[in-house]
C-alpha cells in the first residue's frame, strides 16, 4: 500500500482520540471570529441626538456643521473610538482605517506565513504562533491611545491570525479518514459561528462600558486558552512523514488510532519496511504550485472565487450597520445563520458535487445582494431577509470553497494553497469598509457591488475539477499522475 492508503487504513475508524482533538483544534476558530468581526462594535458609528435648549439642531442635520454643544451621543463617549476620539467628522479613509488595516494584515500574513506551516512550523505551531499571537495583540489594543496605534495593532493582529482559520482545517482533515473528513472539518466552521455569535452578547451585555473592555473580555481567555492546550494538541502525522520525522508520526497514529493493537502493527510495519516514504522541499512545490499548468489553474481559480466570496462575506457582516437596523439584532441574525449553513455543511457536504453546490450559492448570493438595493429604503423588512439570504449563501459557499481547495492539493503545497485561497478571501474583505462607508449615502456601491463581484467571480469554478469522495495525494507528482489516469 501507498503510505496514504495506509494512513487511510490507520485512522479510517473516527475514534474518541479524534474527536477530542478536533475540538481542540476547532476552538481557535472562535477566537478568531471574535477578533475578525469585533469592529463593528469599537469602530460603529454612534447614535446621536440634539440637545433640547438648541432649537436649531434637528435629526437630519449634519453634526460636522452643527456647534459641539448643540448634540450630544446617545451612549457614554468611550463607546467607540469614533467618539470617543472625536472623528465624527474624519474622512471615510480614515474611519475605515482600522478595519483595513486589519484584513490587510490578514492577506499580507497569509502569503507570508502560509509556506511555514508546509515547511519549518507544520501546523500545530503555525496554528499556536499565530493564535497567541493574534490574542495578545488584542489585548496590547485595549490601550491604544490614538487611531494610528490602534490602526497599528489592528494591523498586526490581522497579519498573525491569518493562518488560524487554515491550520485548524488541515490540520483536522489531515488526521480524519477520507470518509468522515468534510464533516468533521465542519467542527471549524461551527467554532467560528459560535464566537461571532458571542459577540453581540458580550458587545450587548458591555453596552454602557468602553470599546476597550470587548477588547479585553475576547483577548484574554483566549490567551489561557492557547498557553493550556499547546501540550494536549497534536501535529499532523502527514505533514512528518513528509518532513521525514517517521517516529514522531508513528507515535501520533498510535494514539490517535482506533483499531486492534496487532492490526496497527502490520500496518506500521509496512511503513517501517515497506513504504518509502518521500521527502519534499516546500519551496520546490511551492514553485511546482505556478510552474504546473494544472495547479496554476486550480489556485488562480481558487482565488478569484475566493475574492468574490470574501466581498460578500465580511461586507454583509461590516455593513449591517447600513440597513437602519439594530447592529446587535442584525449580527445576531447573521450569526445565527452560519449555525444552519454549517450544518447543511455536516450533513451534506459528502454528497454535494463541489462545482455546482459552489457555482449555486455564488449565484443566489450576488442575485440576493442586487435586490437588496433595488428594494430601496423604507423596507427594511424585506431588505434584512434579503442580506440575510445573501449572507446564507456566501458562508455556505465559504465552506465549500474551503473544503475543495483542501481537496484539491496535496499534502506537500496543501497549507500553502489553501492560505491562498484563504488570502484571496481576505482580499476581498480589504475593500469593504471603504466601500461601505462610502455605501452609507449611495448603498449600491455597497451591497450592488458586493452582488456583481460574487456573480463574476462565481462562473470561475467550471475551470476546476470534482474532487468529492476522492483521496488526498502527498506530493505534486502523485496528484499529476492521478489526475493524468483520470482523464
Amino acid at each position: 500500500m501507498s503510505l496514504d492508503e495506509t494512513i487511510e487504513q490507520i485512522i479510517g475508524r473516527f475514534g474518541w482520540s479524534q474527536f477530542m482533538q478536533a475540538i481542540l483544534v476547532s476552538i481557535p476558530a472562535f477566537f478568531d471570529a471574535q477578533q475578525t468581526f469585533i469592529s463593528i462594535y469599537a469602530d460603529a458609528v454612534p447614535k446621536w441626538h440634539c440637545n433640547t435648549f438648541d432649537t436649531s439642531c434637528n435629526p437630519k442635520s449634519n453634526i460636522c456643521k452643527l456647534p459641539r454643544s448643540s448634540w450630544s451621543w446617545d451612549e457614554p463617549s468611550h463607546y467607540s473610538i469614533i467618539s470617543d476620539w472625536g472623528l465624527e467628522c474624519a474622512s471615510s479613509f480614515i474611519t475605515s482605517l482600522p478595519a483595513s488595516s486589519f484584513y490587510i494584515g490578514s492577506l499580507i500574513g497569509g502569503f507570508t506565513l502560509a509556506i511555514l506551516g508546509d515547511f519549518c512550523l507544520g501546523r500545530k505551531n503555525l496554528l499556536y504562533l499565530s493564535s497567541i499571537i493574534m490574542s495578545v495583540t488584542a489585548l496590547l489594543t485595549a490601550f491604544s491611545t490614538n487611531i494610528w496605534v490602534y490602526s497599528s495593532l489592528r494591523f498586526v493582529s490581522g497579519l498573525s491570525r491569518s493562518s488560524v482559520i487554515t491550520c485548524s482545517l488541515i490540520l483536522l482533515t489531515e488526521r480524519i479518514g477520507k470518509r468522515l473528513r468534510s464533516q468533521v472539518g465542519t467542527t471549524a466552521f461551527f467554532s467560528y459561528a459560535l464566537g461571532l455569535l458571542s459577540l453581540p452578547a458580550v458587545a450587548y451585555t458591555n453596552r454602557g462600558s468602553s470599546w476597550r473592555i470587548l477588547f479585553l473580555y475576547t483577548s484574554i481567555p483566549a490567551i489561557f486558552y492557547f498557553i493550556i492546550t499547546y501540550f494536549f494538541v497534536y501535529e499532523s502525522p502527514r505533514w512528518l512523514f513528509m518532513q521525514g520525522r517517521d517516529k514522531e508520526a508513528i507515535a501520533i497514529l498510535k494514539r490517535i488510532a482506533c483499531i486492534e493493537d496487532r492490526i496497527l502493527d502490520s500496518y506500521l510495519s509496512n511503513i517501517h519496511h515497506r513504504q518509502e516514504i518521500p521527502k519534499v522541499n516546500p519551496y520546490t512545490s511551492m514553485k511546482d504550485l505556478f510552474k504546473r499548468n494544472w495547479a496554476l489553474k486550480r489556485i488562480l481559480a481558487a482565488m478569484v472565487i475566493g475574492f468574490g466570496v470574501g466581498v460578500v462575506y465580511f461586507g454583509m457582516l461590516l455593513g449591517v450597520g447600513n440597513l437602519n437596523f439594530s447592529i446587535y439584532l442584525s449580527v445576531i441574525f447573521n450569526a445565527s445563520l452560519l449555525i444552519p449553513s454549517n450544518l447543511l455543511t455536516l450533513f451534506f457536504i459528502s454528497r454535494w458535487k463541489r462545482k455546482s453546490s459552489l457555482f449555486a450559492f455564488c449565484t443566489i448570493s450576488g442575485i440576493c445582494s442586487i435586490i437588496c438595493v433595488m428594494v430601496g429604503k423604507g423596507r427594511e423588512g424585506i431588505q434584512i431577509g434579503l442580506e440575510l439570504a445573501s449572507f446564507f449563501c456566501s458562508s455556505l459557499a465559504f465552506n465549500v470553497l474551503l473544503m475543495f481547495t483542501i481537496e484539491l492539493f496535496p499534502t506537500s503545497v496543501r497549507n500553502s494553497a489553501t492560505s491562498l485561497a484563504r488570502q484571496a478571501v481576505a482580499l476581498g474583505s480589504v475593500f469593504d469598509p471603504v466601500l461601505i462607508s462610502i455605501g452609507r449615502k449611495n448603498e449600491f456601491l455597497s451591497f450592488g457591488i458586493f452582488g456583481l463581484t460574487m456573480l463574476l467571480c462565481g462562473f470561475f469554478v467550471i475551470v476546476l475539477p470534482e474532487t468529492r469522495g476522492k483521496a488526498l495525494c502527498n506530493t505534486m507528482d502523485e496528484q499529476e499522475s492521478k489526475d493524468s489516469t483520470m482523464v
